[in-house]
């Protein structure tokens, strides 16, 4: 049965050329201590929140990573609320200021998978590849 609605539009998340900035010289300075400073002046940007959470999952502190890239997971659904977004339809990965709430539900789905929440888990993958399958495709070649 084919659907006959249309798919609503992709939704693009504004850019943020301050906390951009602010990412690339924390993440220059290789410390978890400058992620988190940019973390806590932009606490609605979920780049930061993603990095922290990358980084403690590759660190195996994966209660950690998980409350990380909650806290951005829901910071993002937030920002995409408030651009228009109704609760469905295409994040592209493409559109880099989205990338963060997408990396943020890719760790989410990986730490909720390792400490045993397989439904959570399952429901942030598919959400992942419902946003973009090529979001879930390239965080997962990564």
């Amino acid at each position: 049965m084919q659907n006959l609605l249309p798919e609503p539009p992709a939704t693009l998340l504004p850019a943020h050329d301050e906390a951009d900035a602010a990412l690339a010289a924390a993440e220059q300075d290789g410390t978890a201590e400058a992620v988190a400073s940019v973390a806590a002046r932009f606490p609605v940007y979920s780049a930061a929140w993603a990095a922290l959470a990358a980084a403690a999952f590759a660190e195996g502190q994966v209660v950690t990573a998980y409350a990380y890239a909650r806290t951005g997971y829901h910071r993002g659904l937030d920002q995409l609320r408030r651009s228009g977004w109704k609760g469905h339809g295409p994040v592209p990965w493409s559109h880099e200021p989205n990338r963060g709430f997408l990396r943020c539900l890719y760790v989410l789905s990986r730490a909720a998978g390792e400490i045993g929440e397989a439904d959570e888990a399952a429901r942030c993958a598919q959400f992942l590849r419902d946003c973009d399958p090529a979001a879930a495709d390239a965080l997962a070649s990564n």
